[in-house]
């Protein structure tokens, strides 16, 4: 009698086990864009108390992760009391005459529409940032997941001694995520002031094959960038950050 009881409460301890999972680009996925290079999704478990599956995947957009079905499959996956991360953006600017299946409709309104030609010369009608992300935040909610959204990371591009400016689809994310009434981590100004104080000279060393991917040390910094982000707004997730993530340098922005 005293077993079944045990096995009940272990079952149902595991039913309500908290998960973080990612949807992202290489930035953030699990080998980066390759050459040694690393995701920062890799490195955020050890700051918290709850485990971390990293579904980001290389060279996607908000677009091609919900087109190729990933957005599907993870609100398939997610239970109640999960917490969802999305971050995209390097990804999803225009391509040119020739749609790269990554590209989204050029602005931030959910039902504006644009018509791009496939390399076989037929066309298809593609949406915006804010469409795909709003649909995925709408049915990861209704699941009963907490979904963060998360601005993209910087790229290694300086003005003067400070990182540049973010692109749109830093601001796109933050609009998205007031909107839809989750939380916004600030990624890529919070990466910044990391850098910032880090120093051009050895930011760059982090950055063997191109200005979007980080050796492994490089995205340790990032990860540590989005546990400050963290720690700093509102999400209950903020609640499962451990003492190394508690001791994350850098302040609120």
């Amino acid at each position: 009698m005293l077993h079944k009881v045990l096995v009940s409460l272990f079952l149902s301890l595991g039913a309500c086990a908290q998960t973080v999972y990612l949807a992202g680009d290489s930035t953030m996925a699990p080998g980066g864009g390759g050459s040694g290079t690393d995701g920062w999704g890799q490195y955020l478990g050890q700051y918290l108390t709850i485990p971390v599956v990293n579904d980001a995947i290389a060279g996607r957009s908000a677009r091609s992760y919900t087109d190729e079905g990933r957005f599907t499959t993870l609100i398939n996956t997610v239970k109640k009391g999960d917490f969802v991360i999305i971050e995209f953006g390097h990804n999803d600017g225009l391509s040119g005459a020739v749609d790269n299946g990554r590209e989204d409709a050029f602005g931030d309104v959910y039902n504006t529409t644009a018509t791009v030609t496939e390399a076989d010369g037929s066309t298809l009608v593609i949406h915006t940032f804010t469409f795909y992300m709003q649909n995925a935040i709408v049915s990861l909610k209704a699941k009963g997941a907490t979904v963060i959204i998360s601005s993209q990371t910087p790229d290694n591009i300086w003005s003067g001694t400070t990182i540049a400016a973010g692109p749109r689809f830093v601001l796109y994310a933050q609009e998205v995520a007031a909107t839809n009434a989750v939380t916004y981590v600030d990624h890529y100004d919070y990466v910044a002031q990391a850098y910032d104080k880090i120093g051009e000279t050895a930011v760059t060393a982090w950055y063997p094959i191109d200005h979007t991917h980080t050796l492994p040390a490089g995205a340790q910094v990032v990860a540590q960038a989005f546990v400050r982000g963290l720690l700093c707004g509102s999400s209950t997730l903020k609640a499962k950050v451990n003492a190394a993530g508690n001791a994350v340098p850098n302040g609120c922005l």
